[in-house]
């Protein structure tokens, strides 16, 4: 018998409130806070959760339904798929606005993580070493699947800013973690035909940084950070010509 999904948020009150809903579980479903095939609450439930009525949570679930990341099942509910399937570009990925956020975002972690990285190096424990294998190794399973991995890339690289022992710099890696779910669902959505080699390059990069954290080789690990980020920049702003074309 499958673990229903807790869902804690504060009700949404405000304008767009479909739009809120939506985004809202699109993140839950990115971050890997509902993960792959489990089920969503009724609708009757997220409503209540949410603090909307039953039409704005049918609409939310419409959209996540186009977008290929739920599916409903006849005697089962509604649940998350487990491979998300290709599909049309979502339209934001045609606002110049909305791909230079994702930029800016690139732009601090190049300035924050490659020094989480040097301090991880020196800090790190055991404890750490070993929180951080067990996201890579998610990372590397649910690539081979097929299954949603994005929970997974930001849990390492949480989990390094944590190893630093700076709480500071660990709230400010969170504060990005909307931002890099939306930033990889949408690079999947624009650049799908490359994405399993992207994902591979990405995957060998967090290995090398793994192997200089675990070895406490702190400028090698802040320059192996630097260059995953700036790859991922590189990567970025490839999709961002091809929604110029």
């Amino acid at each position: 018998m499958s673990v229903k999904p807790k869902i804690s948020l504060a009700p949404v009150r405000r304008e767009r409130l479909a739009e809120q809903v939506y985004e809202s579980l699109f993140h839950l479903i990115m971050s890997g806070k509902l993960p792959p095939r489990s089920k969503l609450p009724s609708e009757v439930a997220l409503a209540s959760e949410f603090g909307v009525s039953r039409p704005i949570v049918r609409q939310a679930l419409s959209r996540l339904r186009d977008a290929r990341l739920i599916m409903s099942v006849r005697g089962s509910g509604t649940l998350v798929c487990s491979t998300p399937q290709p599909i049309p570009v979502a339209p934001l990925a045609r606002d110049p606005d909305t791909l230079q956020h994702f930029l800016y975002g690139l732009e601090l972690r190049l300035v924050v993580e490659p020094e989480c990285a040097y301090l991880a190096a020196k800090r790190r424990s055991a404890k750490d070493i070993q929180r951080i294998r067990v996201e890579l190794e998610g990372f590397e399973k649910a690539a081979l699947k097929g299954d949603t991995a994005h929970h997974f890339d930001f849990g390492f690289h949480r989990n390094i800013a944590k190893a630093t022992g700076n709480p500071r710099l660990l709230q400010v890696i969170d504060t990005l973690e909307y931002d890099l779910s939306h930033a990889v669902s949408l690079w999947r959505h624009l650049a799908r035909e490359t994405t399993k080699h992207n994902l591979q390059a990405a995957l060998a990069e967090h290995r090398e940084i793994f192997k200089f954290i675990q070895s406490q080789e702190a400028n090698a690990a802040r320059r192996a950070m630097h260059r995953h980020l700036e790859n991922a920049r590189m990567r970025l702003l490839e999709v961002r010509e091809n929604t110029e074309r």
